[in-house]
């Protein structure tokens, strides 16, 4: 888009906000706080008269322009937020909540019991990682900051864990005298849920956020359900101008790479969310052993996020979790195969730099921006023999995106590493629906929306989405920016 359509775009959202009078709650409104031009930083404040509420409250990643809106004030006073509704356990959903408690939110985070679980493993990390590279930062003194300081830290992040709210699929909770929140199966991750927002008194109005939409075909979960009626609707873009590889493909690619680096004597790396992902590739690489796909090397799950998340989707395969598919239900643990090694402990992980066998290696984060994983991409980058896997979205300005786009040298860790490892990407095991997918859920709605807002999406992402809503369903939709405040009434 020419630069001037942006600034256009910036001075008309400018304008939205004035026009909103300072008697604004006597109408509904929304509030795009994030996610808009990029797929992080999913934050929506609802007002209504009496009643401020926030859908999803997560953290920037990715562009620096991005990751530098995390330490500006929150965009409304903490203090004034009623409540917020959760829709996952993602970093990019989630992972503000520990400064929003800190900085005086007081209000129920709602939530369903699986997402409350897997987000206070998600942002205890994410505080334990921020003191530890902000550590590490001062003692090697690469940092621009002096002295470098995490963003939140593991103990706000507990605190931020004690306000969760549990909120069960497909039970109604009110939330004031004027709002209530339904959560639906998202079958994006364990726990993923659409939130549909009553909004009230006087004439009802619906507002319906997808969260993350899930793929029907994904191997742990069951589909996404239907989508209900909504007067207005937020729907996520991540892949909205792309249609995901078959998974046979991508399978095979996997499993050529792993045969050929094996031959080399090689490490392939996967950088992995630690939420779902790493069940999949586990689950993925123990089907592809057994059918003898693959040799049968040892594979480590170095991330103590990781392996706390493993142990939740156990425990709710065990337990008959009805998001689970039927056959991993009360089954045999799926991915309990000898050559699998949970390592939990920093001295475990240092060892791994001593290597000198072809193995797997996977660890978060999913986007190369933090944890363990960059030690062993410093270790492995520069080695021919090794290989990389990047499985599922790689935001703009990642370390993830850059190896994607083919770079030929990476920074990590204070210093540049040369690029000789074989790099591949595997979309195929994304948890988030492609666009032909999104459109054949939202097709399923029984009735057209008043206006689809296109969010969670880079720019070409989002309008891609947007312009297949009015083709292919006739809807009339939006693209928000950064900021934007629409009536909703």
């Amino acid at each position: 888009m020419h630069p001037a359509c942006h600034l256009l775009r910036r001075l008309a959202a400018v304008r939205s906000i004035r026009r909103v009078t300072q008697n604004s709650k006597a109408a509904a409104t929304l509030s795009f706080l994030g996610a808009t031009g990029t797929v992080t930083g999913s934050r929506f404040l609802l007002e209504a008269r009496e009643t401020t509420l926030l859908v999803d409250c997560g953290m920037y990643q990715g562009l620096r322009s991005l990751r530098d809106r995390n330490w500006a004030p929150f965009p409304v006073d903490p203090q004034s937020i009623d409540a917020v509704v959760l829709t996952h356990a993602h970093l990019d959903h989630c992972g503000y909540l520990p400064a929003l408690v800190r900085d005086g939110f007081r209000g129920p985070i709602l939530a369903t019991p699986q997402t409350a679980a897997l987000a206070g493993i998600v942002m205890a990390d994410s505080g334990h990682l921020q003191e530890e590279e902000a550590r590490y930062a001062n003692e090697k003194g690469f940092s621009k900051h002096r002295p470098a300081r995490p963003l939140y830290t593991e103990e706000d992040a507990v605190r931020a864990a004690a306000s969760f709210r549990h909120v069960p699929f497909g039970q109604r909770a009110e939330i004031s005298s004027e709002v209530a929140v339904t959560l639906r199966p998202a079958g994006h991750i364990l726990g993923s849920s659409t939130a549909t927002l009553e909004i009230g008194p006087g004439p009802m109005r619906s507002l319906f956020a997808s969260g993350d939409v899930g793929r029907p075909n994904h191997p742990i979960l069951l589909p996404p359900a239907p989508p209900p009626e909504a007067d207005v609707v937020l729907v996520e873009s991540t892949y909205g101008n792309r249609v995901h590889e078959p998974a046979q493909d991508t399978e095979q690619r996997f499993a050529d790479l792993i045969t050929r680096t094996a031959a080399r004597g090689g490490t392939v790396v996967i950088p992995s969310f630690a939420v779902d992902r790493t069940e999949v590739i586990l689950l993925t690489i123990g089907r592809m052993v057994s059918e003898g796909r693959i040799p049968l090397l040892p594979i480590y799950a170095d991330s103590p996020m990781a392996l706390e998340v493993l142990r939740v989707y156990r425990r709710e395969m065990a337990s008959q979790d009805p998001e689970i598919r039927p056959e991993f239900r009360r089954s045999p643990d799926p991915f309990a195969y000898g050559s699998l090694h949970e390592l939990r402990t920093p001295e475990e992980s240092k060892q791994l730099n001593d290597m000198d066998y072809p193995s797997i290696i996977i660890s978060a984060s999913g986007m190369a921006t933090g944890g363990r994983v960059l030690h062993h991409l410093r270790r492995c980058l520069p080695d021919s023999r090794c290989s990389v896997v990047l499985p599922g979205f790689q935001s703009a300005g990642t370390r993830g995106r850059l190896l994607a786009d083919g770079a030929r040298t990476i920074k990590l860790l204070g210093r540049y590493v040369p690029v000789h490892a074989e790099v591949m990407t595997a979309d195929a095991f994304s948890g988030h629906a492609d666009a032909n997918e999104m459109i054949a859920w939202l097709r399923s709605m029984t009735k057209r929306p008043d206006t689809a807002f296109v969010i969670h999406g880079e720019p070409k992402a989002a309008d891609a989405l947007a312009n297949r809503l009015r083709t292919d369903l006739d809807w009339h939709a939006a693209v928000p920016v950064h900021g934007e405040r629409v009536r909703i009434d």
